[in-house]
C-alpha cells in the first residue's frame, strides 16, 4: 500500500476518534482534541491526493476511498453538529442527499465503465463544507463568542456549493444517467 493510499486509511481510522472526542465527555477538551482530530483529517485529505499526483501512484484504491472517507469524515461531523444543535437538520440533509446522488451517479458510471473525475465545483464544495465544520467546532469551544457571523456565513456558503456541484454534476454527466436506464 503507498503514502497516498494509508493516508486516505488513517483519514478513516481518526473519524471513530473524532465521533469518541465530539460525543462524550471523556476529557475536559474533548472539543479542541475533537478539532484537532478532524483538521489533521483535513489535511490528510489534500495530502494524499498531492503525493498520489506528484508520484504516479494514482490507484483505484485511492480514486474509490478517498472520496468515501471525505464524505464519512464531513457526514460524521455534520450530524454530530446537528444532533448539539449547532448546524440546521436541513443543512445536514441537503449536503447528505447530494453525496447520495453523486454516489448513485458514479456507481452507474462504473457500472458501464467510465469514470467520473471530480469538479472545480465539488472541490470547491468539499473545502467549503470542512472550513464549515472546522468553525463550527472553533466556534463550539468558545461557545460562539468569537467568529461572529463566519460560520454563518460558510454554512450558506456550503449549501450553495453543494447544490450547484449537483446540478453541475448532473448536467455534465447527464449521458452516464441515462446509461442506467439501459
Amino acid at each position: 500500500m503507498n503514502l497516498a493510499n494509508k493516508l486516505t486509511v488513517f483519514r478513516m481510522i481518526l473519524i471513530p476518534f473524532f465521533l469518541l472526542f465530539f460525543l462524550t465527555d471523556f476529557t475536559a477538551h474533548n472539543r479542541l482534541i475533537a478539532l484537532i482530530i478532524f483538521a489533521v483529517a483535513t489535511i490528510t485529505d489534500k495530502l494524499d491526493g498531492t503525493i498520489a499526483k506528484r508520484t504516479g501512484t494514482v490507484t483505484n484504491f485511492g480514486k474509490f476511498m478517498d472520496p468515501m472517507a471525505d464524505k464519512l469524515l464531513v457526514c460524521s461531523a455534520l450530524i454530530c453538529l446537528c444532533a448539539s444543535g449547532e448546524l440546521p437538520a436541513w443543512v445536514v440533509l441537503v449536503i447528505i442527499a447530494r453525496e447520495f446522488a453523486i454516489s448513485g451517479i458514479r456507481q452507474i458510471a462504473a457500472d458501464n465503465g467510465v469514470a467520473i473525475a471530480a469538479s472545480a465545483w465539488g472541490k470547491a464544495k468539499t473545502v467549503a463544507q470542512m472550513v464549515m465544520i472546522i468553525l463550527l467546532l472553533i466556534d463550539g469551544i468558545f461557545n460562539g463568542l468569537t467568529l461572529g457571523f463566519l460560520p454563518e456565513i460558510l454554512i450558506y456558503l456550503s449549501v450553495v456549493l453543494t447544490v450547484i456541484s449537483l446540478v453541475e454534476y448532473i448536467v455534465k454527466n447527464r449521458r452516464v444517467i441515462t446509461m442506467g436506464e439501459m
